[in-house]
């Protein structure tokens, strides 16, 4: 194994015994350990009590962030006509029909959302083997599949975050930059694991939210009190 540089060394040392804090606790120790040379990003893992290999077990679905994530997502709109035109007057990135499906099909996948009207989701479908493991296929269960684009675009720009419980009962997300003040993070984690809690499928069984972590990009994870996550 390689040396440890002095930053990672650092890190590990102010974690080291630090386990089931509060969210404020693990907020503000993240905080202070983080100081890559970018903005890091608040990262949230979560393990639930639940085997997604079953369809009564599975977990998705979408929050909005009360503080956004602080990221630049780009959006792309699979409709045509009016539609096509409001996605765009929304602030959509990219916009089209047949011609960006031979887009994605080429290889080209230059956005973080992908959002279409019902009519286009026979062309749509075509690109499931695209879209699918990159989790960006249009779903109605979580908002994008709609003749509301105007609204599913705003949203998603605005900090809207999407979740899908993982092969191994985790699910994983960014919910927000080390750059924002302590309350702010706060309010996002709670949002989040809110959302999450609510979300719980008529299949799980026992404890659902078993552990809860929050880690930045570069440094290392902290577990927080699962109760102290879900207060409001």
């Amino acid at each position: 194994m390689g040396k440890l540089g002095k930053r990672t060394v650092a890190a590990r040392e102010a974690f080291a015994g630090k386990e089931n804090l509060t969210v404020e606790e693990a907020v503000s120790l993240i905080k202070a350990s983080a100081n890559a040379k970018f903005d890091e990003t608040l990262e949230i893992a979560m393990n639930l009590g639940v085997d997604p290999r079953h369809a009564d077990q599975m977990v998705r679905g979408v929050v909005g962030l009360p503080n956004g994530t602080g990221k630049d997502v780009r959006v792309a709109v699979f409709a045509r006509g009016p539609k096509a035109d409001e996605a765009t007057a929304a602030g959509a990135d990219v916009v089209g029909a047949e011609d960006l499906m031979e887009i994605v099909q080429g290889g080209k996948i230059d956005f973080d959302r992908c959002i279409a009207t019902p009519d286009m989701m026979p062309v749509v479908g075509r690109l499931g083997k695209v879209l699918g493991p990159r989790n960006l296929m249009p779903n109605p269960k979580v908002g994008t599949v709609t003749m509301d684009v105007a609204e599913a675009v705003k949203a998603a720009k605005g900090g809207e975050v999407q979740f899908k419980v993982e092969k191994a009962g985790v699910i994983h997300a960014g919910i927000g930059k080390i750059s924002f003040d302590d309350k702010k993070l706060v309010e996002n984690v709670r949002a989040f694991v809110n959302a999450v809690s609510k979300a719980r499928p008529s299949g799980s069984k026992g404890a659902y939210l078993k552990k809860i972590s929050l880690s930045s990009t570069m440094g290392p994870g902290v577990s927080i009190n699962v109760d102290n996550a879900v207060a409001e």
